[in-house]
């Protein structure tokens, strides 16, 4: 019958593939006793991407163990960090005619290299500026559920950085935020009173040829691996104890269809790192967080992090065919920016239609107007929303009241109410996520 997969989160001692410590999952279905638990890739939910694969139970010889570690270490970038950084200063020692990028395999090559890379489409003559933007040298990974690095639009980029200055941020921990990090690297080059600094959390390990170890760490946001070991999570860790744990905040921008539980574990233990600072008064605090994520995942990131609320502020993209203003693109973006601050705090630029209400004490969107009944402002998606008397909520424009399903939804669709429950134990009050049979580790 159909069945689904659940995550029970990372395990000690857990097995690891090129992406790090695996997580442990359970196939379940409905109503019925969980099956057997596996160990699968933590960043890639297809096989064709990465297909490691491990029953919990079951014995691995000591041949193949070899086996995975070999190949494990076959598929690390040929580079490391370091020997990066050091390519990297004699590449720009180099005159401009001889600064070449080979596109195929997206790497700066320095003279000595060239005829390796012969048959290989080139970038020539690459300039400092380029040097400096390369999110936009560099080829976009589009794999959306493991590394989808749609990349912000230059109005949302510039938003945002203006929005951390203004509410008095000196360092960002940018995870998964690579062209917010080098737009703060930019302008701490060229403005002399700048003082923001950042520090790139990031997968993709094409960055470490154009940052510092200081600058970039190569690492899994849906395990909490640090590639590059105790030296890569001390520089984290010393970048978030900085001024006591003061003025930092954490700007995640997460591929959409990756799972929101192992991701939000992550931030958690992120979380945890920069309490561990000895500033008093750190115990009932939360280190600021913009989480950046579709509206829709809201019911989903409110049950870890219940501090939370969704600001109507639409983030756009660049290279997203949906996410993007413009003719070629869905006018409202669906995505937003979750924060444990005050929403009131959050100020959204008037220009763009975005206005404050003194109910609500937050800004909201043109079209989100406050509902006297619910007594908020409750549109999620951009539109005006209705208030639907028999659901006693408000619900979207385009929805209607069934009375066979008892509920708003589209005027189109099939009436086949059914009492389903938690689709572990088929019971009803709780969700699959909470079911008390999956045992947490």
């Amino acid at each position: 019958g159909c069945g689904a997969l659940a995550l029970l989160g990372p395990a000690p001692g857990a097995p690891s593939c090129p992406h790090g410590p695996a997580l442990l999952f359970v196939k379940t279905s409905q109503g019925k006793e969980e099956g057997r638990r596996f160990y699968a890739c933590s960043a890639c939910r297809d096989r064709k991407d990465c297909n490691f694969f491990q029953w919990e139970d079951e014995k691995v010889s000591e041949t193949r163990l070899a086996a995975r570690e070999e190949y494990n270490r076959n598929h690390q970038p040929p580079f490391t960090h370091r020997q990066n950084v050091d390519r990297y200063k004699n590449f720009v020692l180099l005159p401009l005619s001889k600064r070449r990028f080979c596109q195929e395999c997206q790497q700066l090559l320095l003279p000595a290299e060239w005829e390796k890379h012969s048959d290989h489409q080139f970038l020539c003559d690459i300039t400092t500026a380029q040097l400096k933007s390369p999110s936009q040298l560099l080829y976009p990974l589009e794999n959306k559920k493991t590394n989808a690095q749609y990349l912000f639009a230059d109005r949302s980029c510039q938003f945002l950085l203006n929005l951390l200055t203004d509410l008095g941020f000196r360092r960002v921990l940018s995870v998964g935020t690579p062209r917010l990090h080098e737009m703060i690297q930019s302008r701490a080059s060229k403005e002399e009173g700048f003082s923001v600094r950042s520090l790139l959390l990031d997968i993709d390990f094409r960055y470490s040829q154009f940052y510092t170890e200081d600058e970039f760490c190569h690492y899994n946001m849906f395990n909490h691996h640090f590639f590059g070991g105790e030296a890569a999570r001390e520089t984290c860790r010393k970048f978030l104890y900085e001024e006591n744990g003061e003025r930092v905040i954490m700007v995640t921008d997460p591929p959409f269809g990756g799972l929101v539980e192992a991701l939000a574990s992550s931030f958690k233990k992120l979380m945890a790192m920069w309490k561990e600072t000895e500033k008093e008064g750190h115990d009932n605090k939360e280190m600021p967080v913009f989480w950046i994520f579709p509206y829709f995942f809201e019911s989903r990131i409110l049950d870890f992090f219940p501090s939370f609320s969704m600001m109507d502020y639409q983030v756009d993209y660049d290279n997203h065919a949906l996410y993007k203003h413009g003719k070629t693109g869905r006018r409202q973006s669906p995505v937003r920016i979750f924060t444990n601050l005050t929403p009131s705090m959050i100020v959204l630029p008037e220009e763009e239609g975005y206005r404050f209400c003194t109910v609500c004490e937050r800004y909201v969107s043109s079209g989100n107007q406050h509902c006297e009944i619910c007594n908020s402002c409750t549109s999620k998606d951009g539109r005006r929303w209705k208030h639907c008397v028999l659901c006693k909520k408000c619900v979207k424009p385009s929805w209607f009241h069934c009375n066979n399903c008892n509920c708003c939804t589209l005027q189109k669709h099939s009436c086949e109410k059914t009492d389903v429950g938690c689709f572990v134990c088929g019971k009803a009050g709780h969700k699959r996520s909470t079911c008390p049979r999956l045992s947490r580790t």
